[in-house]
């Protein structure tokens, strides 16, 4: 968790949390406070501890989320019940499934994770802005890694919070392509439209912010047409991350509680049948935590799986 103070809008902080939790931005202004993304439920207490001591006797006015995957909006009910008052804004595409909280529909289920029930007041309707602090942000449409997702830019100091769209190395899985729903041309069109906004500084959804913009794009690009050549590598790529969410969450897991973990995982299934149809499900996992291992992501002692 470090605290970011670059050349951004004033009243700007990014606690960046790492690869379980997203970044939580946190944006105060003479006019209100607002969250940006509020992290995994297993970080709750931390994140609402990163924003109770950077507001002191604040109140937090406002939360957003960028878009509904766990690790981005997990901490949702801890800061609503921290702070009454406290109006939720999420992206349009599911405020139905949050307002009936169906978790098969929001990706908790099929992807082995879990999200504490939140509720929201609002949504973030792309192509309108939305005031954060004392400054007026543009919300845009961002679909690709996540078909609902929206990024947030301010264009007097041209700072993007790009969510899982642009990392300074790559982008998020390409879910919909999971279900068989191709979404490679949203994350170009994605890209495309952040190379117009033109941002001096993005804040992504994980690691540290950036500006080297033009060097990102073109690796995501790169890499981008490396999963349009070859939608096995992405299928892999996928289920090594799925893998490696539950390695950050458990920390340590026995092999065959890994295995049982990702046979009853809907998504970990049908990518595993995808991928490796040829193989017991066992052996399957058995390549990927190898690959995790040498990547230097997992270490393997005995029958147990531990997080590196």
């Amino acid at each position: 968790m470090v605290q970011h103070h670059m050349a951004w809008p004033a009243g700007l902080q990014i606690f960046e949390r790492g690869w379980l939790s997203s970044n939580n931005i946190l944006i105060e202004g003479q006019s209100g406070t607002a969250l940006i993304d509020s992290g995994y439920g297993l970080h709750a207490p931390q994140t609402l501890a990163l924003v109770q001591s950077a507001l002191q006797s604040r109140p937090l006015d406002l939360l957003i989320n960028t878009h509904l995957h766990s690790d981005h909006c997990g901490g949702n009910a801890a800061l609503q019940a921290a702070y009454p008052q406290l109006q939720t804004h999420i992206p349009p595409g599911h405020a139905a499934q949050v307002a009936q909280w169906d978790p098969h529909a929001l990706t908790y289920t099929p992807t082995g994770q879990s999200c504490p029930q939140f509720r929201l007041d609002a949504v973030l309707q792309p192509g309108t802005e939305v005031r954060l602090g004392d400054l007026q942000w543009q919300v845009h449409a961002a679909p690709g890694h996540d078909p609902h997702s929206v990024i947030l830019f301010e264009p007097v100091s041209r700072v993007l919070v790009s969510a899982d769209a642009l990392w300074e190395r790559g982008f998020g899985v390409v879910f919909p392509e999971l279900d068989g729903t191709g979404a490679f041309d949203e994350v170009s069109q994605t890209l495309d439209l952040i190379e117009r906004l033109n941002p001096a500084l993005v804040i992504p959804g994980h690691g540290a912010a950036f500006g080297s913009v033009a060097t990102s794009l073109a690796f995501a690009r790169q890499r981008l047409d490396g999963f349009v050549a070859n939608p096995a590598k992405h299928l892999q790529y996928a289920a090594k991350v799925l893998l490696k969410f539950k390695l950050l969450e458990a920390q340590a897991i026995e092999k065959s509680a890994l295995i049982q973990w990702a046979q009853g995982t809907p998504y970990m299934a049908s990518l595993m049948q995808q991928h490796f149809a040829g193989l017991a499900f066992d052996q399957g996992v058995n390549q990927l935590l190898q690959d995790l291992v040498r990547a230097g992501a997992a270490t393997l002692q005995g029958d147990w799986v531990h997080n590196a």
